[in-house]
């Protein structure tokens, strides 16, 4: 199948869905995933041929609210959107929700990495990871530098030692 071909669904009178292009019913279960993986499909009526896509995702959407997978759409941001209904700003209101969410969906990665960012600085876990390890460079540096400080003594003290012993041979 080419990128630019629609995969046709065919919604049947019994509220069954055929994918013609697999030649198989499939579930609003098989819609969702064909949106996931970014296939493009139009449901069509099985007799008047018009397009129940629309229809369709809405379903999808509704059964995914109340299955409680969190909720996008609040009560409060439906009636808002029914009241647009009508509206002369109607059109402007679903172009501005189109370029929302095509903007958010550009800056998604960074969203999420700012959260995680957020939710890391807030765990008291992290934090106290953070104070081990610069404990632990601290002590890395001081025990470092009590080790040059301790094998320059043992050099000073052994070429002191030397010294004195070459001048009491001297003497001798």
């Amino acid at each position: 199948m080419k990128e630019t071909d629609v995969r046709i669904l065919r919604k049947y009178t019994n509220r069954r869905l055929y994918d013609t292009s697999r030649s198989c019913y499939v579930t609003l279960e098989d819609v969702k995933q064909l949106v996931l993986n970014g296939e493009q499909f139009q449901v069509q009526d099985s007799k008047t041929g018009n397009d129940l896509t629309r229809n369709i995702l809405l379903q999808i959407i509704s059964e995914q609210e109340a299955e409680g997978h969190g909720t996008l759409l609040t009560n409060q941001v439906l009636q808002q959107l029914i009241r647009f209904y009508g509206d002369s700003m109607q059109g402007m209101m679903s172009q501005y929700l189109e370029q929302s969410i095509a903007a958010f969906l550009e800056h998604q990665d960074r969203i999420r990495e700012q959260m995680q960012t957020m939710m890391g600085a807030a765990n008291p876990l992290t934090m106290m990871n953070r104070f081990a390890d610069q404990n632990m460079a601290v002590w890395n540096m001081f025990s470092q530098r009590g080790e040059e400080e301790a094998g320059s003594s043992a050099d000073a003290a052994k070429a002191a030692g030397d010294t004195s012993e070459e001048s009491g041979k001297k003497k001798d």
